[in-house]
């Protein structure tokens, strides 16, 4: 089913429940509320906020943090008590001077530079990916590609072993997908509410990142995790829990949301087989289908932020502390900005910018280079083999309001 195609959705249509994302992004709520309402008043779990949807009033929020602040409150669309912030907050969660000082200790693996350094493993992981899904010829696309790229990727950055990948993606996918998870599970003995995503996957992904930290501490590799243990600035370094949650970030962030861009990405050309027939006859459109795909797919659908101070917003007065959550999942396809946005368009102009990494400010995704470069490396190993991917089975899609996750895509691999 295409965003096109998707059922008629009600006015009521909650975009928090996760329900309302069974079939993709209810676009036709979103619609609605860009046209008839872009700064609506809604309520989640009985405590109001306000949903921004429109394009510009999303980078409007995004690039000032001064007024809507990531610290205050965090980013969650539910409300964590002082004890939940202080052990869930990450570089995500933060805001100057502290976003700053986070970010300048966690840039150094991301530089473009650096960037540069991890293509020859990311091209060697999705050719032997496609070479052994070609010969399968049918394939879980999420199983045999989306997900061991990325999290294959991001682990031989970070230095874990590769024997614990799976390990790593069964973690991930239970942060964003884990509610029958025990309380106990992995061991836990935290309260839930101190964990992020109130998943003991986190306790179990903050162990593994502080035994493998308190390894490389004393045996130092050529990799991610001695970098961040080592990193210093001004003789300021992270504190073992700042540690751990940026490692769990790099994790979630770096396996999730480019599995997410991978697998919806590859269903668009499914969808649009003309889009798969002129990528093969004009690879020079890469750069633009990249920005295409990662629009398109729309891997985190929405952030929160907390207003600092009282202020207006698309003319609608925001008092002091009231919660703002920005809908990517609606910015990204404003007919205002965007020609006929439920078109999946490889010769889209790259410009203006799909937000699904943020707007350009301190907030971008720290580790959007590295998905662009893996999503490059895939389509150009899929446009140098002319193969083409068939739908084979139903999308079963994954249970969220903040992931735009595909859990499974049955796939026949033809040549093209």
């Amino acid at each position: 089913m295409t965003a096109i195609d998707q059922p008629p959705v009600a006015r009521a249509v909650d975009v928090t429940d996760p329900a309302a994302y069974a079939h993709g992004i209810p676009h036709a709520a979103f619609a609605r509320m860009r046209r008839e309402e872009p700064i609506a008043r809604r309520a989640f779990e009985g405590r109001p906020y306000w949903a921004v949807t429109r394009y510009e009033d999303l980078v409007t929020v995004t690039r000032d943090p001064q007024t809507y602040s990531s610290a205050r409150g965090m980013t969650n669309l539910w409300d964590l008590s002082e004890e939940a912030m202080a052990a869930r907050r990450s570089i995500i969660d933060s805001d100057a001077p502290e976003h700053v000082r986070l970010r300048r200790l966690g840039m150094p693996a991301f530089t473009s530079r650096k960037v540069r350094g991890y293509e020859q493993t990311t091209r060697q992981i999705a050719s032997e990916l496609l070479d052994a899904a070609v010969a399968a010829e049918e394939v879980d696309l999420v199983c045999a590609i989306s997900a061991p790229l990325p999290i294959g990727v991001i682990v031989g950055i970070l230095g874990v072993p590769e024997d614990d990948m799976a390990f790593m993606v069964r973690l991930s996918d239970e942060l964003v997908d884990g509610a029958d998870l025990p309380a106990d599970a992995y061991g836990n003995t935290t309260p839930l509410e101190l964990l992020p995503f109130n998943s003991p996957a986190a306790h179990a992904l903050f162990e593994y990142g502080r035994d493998l930290g308190e390894q490389r501490r004393l045996d130092p590799h050529d990799d991610l995790v001695t970098t961040l243990i080592q990193a210093e600035v001004d003789g300021d370094r992270l504190t073992p829990v700042e540690y751990a949650n940026m490692f769990q970030v790099l994790v979630f962030a770096g396996n999730e949301t480019t599995r997410t861009a991978i697998s919806n990405g590859i269903l668009a050309f499914i969808d649009h087989p003309d889009q798969h027939d002129l990528l093969l006859a004009r690879p020079e459109l890469i750069d633009q289908a990249i920005e295409e795909v990662i629009r398109y797919a729309c891997p985190v659908l929405h952030m929160r932020r907390t207003a600092t101070c009282d202020t207006v917003l698309h003319g609608v007065q925001i008092a002091e502390g009231d919660k703002v959550v920005i809908w990517y999942a609606s910015a990204n396809f404003d007919d205002e900005v965007f020609a006929d946005p439920l078109a999946f368009d490889i010769t889209r102009p790259i410009k203006p910018m799909q937000v699904s990494f943020g707007a350009k400010g301190p907030h971008h995704c720290l580790g959007a280079p590295l998905a662009r470069l893996e999503l490059r490396v895939l389509l150009e190993e899929i446009v140098q083999r002319r193969i083409r991917f068939e739908q084979a089975g139903d999308v079963v899609r994954t249970r969220s309001n903040f992931v735009n996750g595909i859990a499974s895509l049955p796939v026949r691999i033809r040549p093209a």
